[in-house]
């Protein structure tokens, strides 16, 4: 085969980061999953993961934003589940001791962790197949996931329907709350975590809403459980009219996505707190919705808005 005629060839065929598909992923791009590797070692490998990705795995979940926020970037909270089919205790847990899938406790409750990356490609599917090995499992025990979970149930299939009833933690603490560790043996890394954490607060009136201070700097971080473009659409007529403003000096500064939603992020002025924000909060809330519902073709100076809140994208941590 002549240079060109190879050339050409890998040109077609072997676009690391070009798709020959319109909307398909290339071999060499991130995997959609989420997992960091390339798509050609994740869902893109004939003997790795399998090919299903769900792109909004938490939708029709009435906690839907919460979920997303406690598996993405609150450090340390907790909410009690109540299962469909069982009686049993189960709490859902931001993170757990060695970012443990799931632990069965001596008194047979069951501790969901969420900031775990199973890499299947439906983390809904994932916690549901953790969840029912964890039923299974004997006390004292830490249940994994190591093989896809292929067609089981989804969490939404295991749980009632409901708002989570969250409580934000200042640290890890509550993990050896009613153990006894006179031997010190999970101190260390107790201490690690609760390092690693920043304070936290949820706030009231809204779901999904954090406010955090990471070193000198508070922010609010909202997810927000809608189609993206009307929440760019409304967040753009809000902008434009300074109407997203939570607090003087505050600022609109983009926002991230995780789990097929969005979550903007406000930039606070140093000393707001979590307290100042909840009216404001609600109030945005209530214009957000109107201006969602709004059919009304966007101005020159929302559609600048929008484009500046497009073109804004951050990073969750």
């Amino acid at each position: 085969m002549g240079k060109k005629s190879r050339q050409r060839n890998r040109t077609s065929t072997d676009q690391g980061n070009s798709p020959a598909v319109e909307g398909a992923v290339g071999p060499r791009q991130p995997c959609p999953c989420g997992s960091g590797r390339r798509y050609k070692a994740c869902h893109g490998s004939a003997d790795g993961a399998p090919a299903v990705f769900v792109a909004r795995p938490f939708e029709g979940l009435a906690s839907e934003a919460d979920i997303v926020a406690l598996r993405e970037f609150v450090p340390a909270a907790t909410a009690p589940l109540r299962l469909v089919d069982s009686d049993r205790s189960v709490l859902l847990c931001s993170l757990l001791p060695g970012a443990a899938p799931a632990l069965v406790r001596d008194d047979n409750a069951i501790w969901l962790g969420l900031q775990v990356q199973h890499s299947y490609g439906d983390p809904s599917r994932d916690l549901a197949a953790v969840l029912l090995e964890a039923l299974d499992a004997e006390p004292g025990s830490m249940v994994g996931l190591s093989t896809s979970p292929g067609d089981g149930p989804r969490l939404q299939d295991l749980v009632t329907d409901e708002p989570l009833e969250v409580t934000v933690h200042s640290g890890f603490d509550y993990w050896i709350s009613d153990v006894d560790d006179s031997d010190g043996s999970m101190a260390e890394a107790l201490q690690q975590a609760n390092e690693a954490t920043s304070p936290t607060e949820k706030l009231t009136g809204v779901d999904g809403a954090y406010w955090t201070s990471v070193g000198n700097r508070e922010y609010l971080r909202w997810v927000l459980p809608h189609d993206e473009d009307k929440v760019l659409d409304g967040l753009a007529r809000l902008h434009a009219t300074h109407g997203a403003n939570l607090v003087d000096n505050d600022r609109l500064i983009g926002m991230f996505r995780a789990h097929g939603v969005v979550a903007p992020v406000w930039d606070l002025p140093l000393g707001t707190g979590a307290a100042a924000l909840a009216e404001p909060v609600t109030k945005v809330a209530e214009a957000l919705t109107e201006a969602m519902a709004s059919t009304t073709p966007l101005t020159s100076e929302e559609r600048a808005a929008r484009a500046g809140l497009t073109s804004r994208q951050l990073t969750i941590r």
